[in-house]
């Protein structure tokens, strides 16, 4: 359970970091609300990674009983790991900047969470991640599992919005293009090991045979 709790920290913070949408939208409020501005944009954020999270895996706790679905799931979330690593090392190599989108309404904390909710990508990547730690997680015990993946997850996404609104409002100077590019050059590199780290233990499995 331990390691479980690890690598889904990690994981958290290795899918926050990246700058996107929710960044540049903390970033814009931040200059003018300062860290109060930034912090609520990004706690904002939490609630639509939150509710994304459990929807998938409510559905991955009953999923999960049916040995090739979570296999499945589990492969699914390999892949995505996969995809968001690759994503990263590339903006690293171009020194991409985050780019602004259409900036909602609202106030700040209503700003994040209408961002991060209307991220459909958010549900595959919690399906498939559920669908790992099925197979992964001890068995017999996929529910306390998953529980303890979610906490630990949005634990880490919690702490990096509270450092990502400090940097915004008291180390602005810091945020440059190769800040962006250090982060997105070290998420990716953390998102390609947990990728592979996942995938080995997932070929190791047992065939599947029905239920």
């Amino acid at each position: 359970m331990d390691s479980l709790f690890a690598t889904a920290f990690a994981l958290g913070i290795a899918f926050c970091a990246p700058p996107g949408a929710v960044t540049v939208e903390a970033l814009r409020r931040g200059v003018r609300g300062g860290f109060a501005g930034a912090l609520l944009t990004e706690l904002g954020s939490l609630v639509g990674d939150a509710t994304w999270a459990l929807i998938a895996l409510s559905g991955v706790a009953y999923l999960a009983a049916y040995r090739p679905v979570s296999i499945a799931l589990a492969a699914l979330g390999v892949l995505l790991l996969l995809r968001l690593a690759w994503h990263a090392l590339r903006d690293a190599w171009a020194g991409a900047l985050p780019q602004p989108r259409r900036a909602p309404s609202g106030g700040d904390f209503a700003a994040g969470a209408s961002l991060s909710l209307s991220n459909p990508f958010a549900i595959a990547f919690w399906l498939g991640l559920g669908g790992t730690v099925s197979v992964l997680g001890p068995a017999r015990q996929n529910h306390p599992a998953l529980v303890m993946f979610f906490m630990a997850f949005m634990l880490a996404a919690l702490l990096w919005s509270f450092f990502i609104a400090a940097m915004i409002a008291w180390g602005r100077r810091f945020l440059s293009a190769a800040f962006y590019r250090w982060i997105n050059l070290a998420c990716g590199t953390a998102l390609a090991y947990f990728a592979i780290k996942l995938l080995i233990p997932l070929l190791r499995a047992p065939p599947v045979a029905g239920r």
